[in-house]
C-alpha cells in the first residue's frame, strides 16, 4: 500500500485489489492476482494482472521493465494505465504477436465531496440499487454501451457467458426508473474509503437529454460519498464532448491521461 500510495488517485484500480487480497472471489468474476517488483526487500512497483493487466502509475522505467517477462503468458486482456507508461508496454507485447482490438485515449476525471451542485430530478424518476430481475434489461444496456464505444459485440462470442458476467455486476449496480421503466444504470467498480470508481454508466438512447443521466450519476456520488469515499473518479473516451461537458457540469475536475487497450 505504501508502493500505492505514491500515485493514490491513478492506482485506486490496484488498491482495491491489494485490499481484496485473501478474500473469496466475487462471483463470476477470478479474484485478484498481483506481482510486485522488488529492490532487496523493498515493493517499488505493482502490476494487477487479473481481472486486468493495470500499471502502476509510480513505476519507473527499470521496475516496469521488470514485469515484461511474466506479461509473455498473457494471451489476451485489457490494459490500463497511464499513456507514457502503457506504450512501451504494449510494443513489447505487439511485437511478440498481441493484436490490438480496442486502443484509445481516455480522461480521468475525479469529484471531491461537495463539490457537485444541486442536480435537478426529472418528474418520475427513481433511483436505486439493481436487483436480479433487473438483469434482462441490464445485459440489453452492457452490449449497447460496448457496442456504443466500437467494442466487439458480446452476444456473437460468449452470450451465456457475457449474461453471467453482468449478474456478477449487479450488487455494484444502481439504476434510474422513468414512470416504472428501467432508463439508466451505473457501476461502482471500486468501493472503499480511498475512493470510487465509476464505471459503464449508460443511459437508454430514448430517454437522453432528459436530466436522467445527471440524476443517475448523482446518485451513484451521493451513495459513494455516504460511504465515506474520500472521491468518484470516472473516464471518459477522448473526444466524447457530451460526456465531458456532463461531467465538468457535474463538478468532475480532469486529472489524466489514460490509455485502454483490448488485446488479443
Amino acid at each position: 500500500m505504501a508502493c500505492l500510495d505514491r500515485a493514490p488517485r491513478l492506482n485506486l484500480h490496484l488498491t482495491d485489489q491489494v485490499l481484496r487480497l485473501g478474500e473469496p472471489a466475487r462471483r463470476g468474476e477470478p479474484g485478484p492476482e498481483l506481482m510486485g517488483a522488488w529492490r532487496g526487500r523493498e515493493v517499488v512497483s505493482i502490476l494487477g494482472i487479473q481481472p486486468t493487466v493495470v500499471l502502476d502509475a509510480s513505476a519507473d522505467s527499470e521496475a516496469a521493465a521488470a514485469f515484461l517477462p511474466y506479461l509473455a503468458g498473457v494471451g489476451a486482456g485489457l490494459i490500463k494505465g497511464l499513456e507514457d507508461a502503457v506504450d512501451p508496454v504494449w510494443e513489447w507485447l505487439e511485437a511478440r504477436g498481441r493484436r490490438a482490438i480496442l486502443d484509445r485515449i481516455e480522461n480521468a476525471y475525479a469529484l471531491e465531496p461537495g463539490a457537485m451542485p444541486p442536480v435537478s430530478v426529472p418528474a418520475g424518476a427513481v433511483f436505486r440499487p439493481a436487483r436480479l430481475e433487473d438483469l434482462d434489461a441490464l445485459v440489453i444496456a452492457s452490449r449497447e454501451s460496448l457496442l456504443e464505444e466500437s467494442r466487439p459485440d458480446p452476444s456473437v462470442g460468449d452470450p451465456a457467458g457475457f449474461r453471467r458476467w453482468v449478474r456478477s455486476r449487479i450488487s455494484r449496480a444502481r439504476v434510474g426508473e422513468l414512470d416504472g421503466r428501467l432508463v439508466f444504470v451505473g457501476y461502482a467498480d471500486v468501493q472503499c474509503v480511498r475512493g470510487c470508481l465509476l464505471q459503464g454508466i449508460y443511459t437508454w438512447k430514448d430517454a437522453r437529454r432528459g436530466g436522467i443521466a445527471a440524476a443517475g450519476v448523482e446518485a451513484l456520488c451521493q451513495a459513494a460519498f455516504a460511504a465515506g469515499a474520500d472521491h468518484v473518479q470516472l473516464a471518459v473516451v477522448d473526444g466524447n464532448v457530451p460526456a465531458e461537458r456532463l461531467y465538468e457540469g457535474l463538478g468532475f475536475t480532469r486529472y489524466a491521461r489514460l490509455r485502454t487497450l483490448l488485446f488479443g
